[in-house]
């Protein structure tokens, strides 16, 4: 898919676009690889198709939308091309050692959907777009009405509007 394509599908209405980029950073697992950036505020979006539910091995993948000219990365980033849905190579970037997930990239490398978990501003990146929605799974509706503890099983319950 060219990237004047995938720029595309980013449209936002110009009046509600934030135009301060956001400073991010972080570490892989093991520290081997390190990045750093700056993402518009209206490039925080959640991923509902099937590959980042299969690569991220949760419902949904929360990224950051990063061009070229905004991004540099520090160590030896491995990588496996696969076909995405619109035909086009898309490279997944992970770190060898530790295997966290680090970012996807279209073939000329001009724009990084970056891994939001991996990054230290993770907690305060919220989407502000929610794609492939036709792959969502249905119980994502339902998440407020389970119960939540504050760590593991037998810890403490709280409320999921307590955070």
């Amino acid at each position: 898919m060219p990237v004047t394509r995938i720029l595309d599908a980013w449209q936002i209405d110009r009046e509600t676009k934030m135009t301060n980029l956001i400073n991010v950073s972080g570490t892989c697992h093991c520290e081997k690889i390190a990045l750093t950036g700056a993402v518009e505020p209206h490039m925080v979006v959640a991923c509902h198709c099937k590959d980042c539910q299969v690569f991220g091995g949760g419902p949904f993948r929360n990224n950051v939308m990063l061009k070229s000219e905004n991004i540099s990365i520090r160590g030896d980033v491995s990588n496996y091309n696969k076909i995405g849905g619109s035909g086009a190579v898309r490279t997944q970037g992970f770190c060898g050692n530790c295997g966290t997930h680090i970012y996807a990239v279209d073939a000329g490398r001009t724009l990084y959907s970056v891994r939001a978990g991996f990054l230290d501003q993770h907690s305060s990146l919220a989407p502000v777009k929610y794609i492939f929605g036709k792959s969502a799974v249905k119980w994502l509706s339902n998440m407020s009405q389970v119960p939540w503890f504050a760590e593991g099983p037998n810890s403490k319950k709280i409320s999921s509007n307590s955070f």
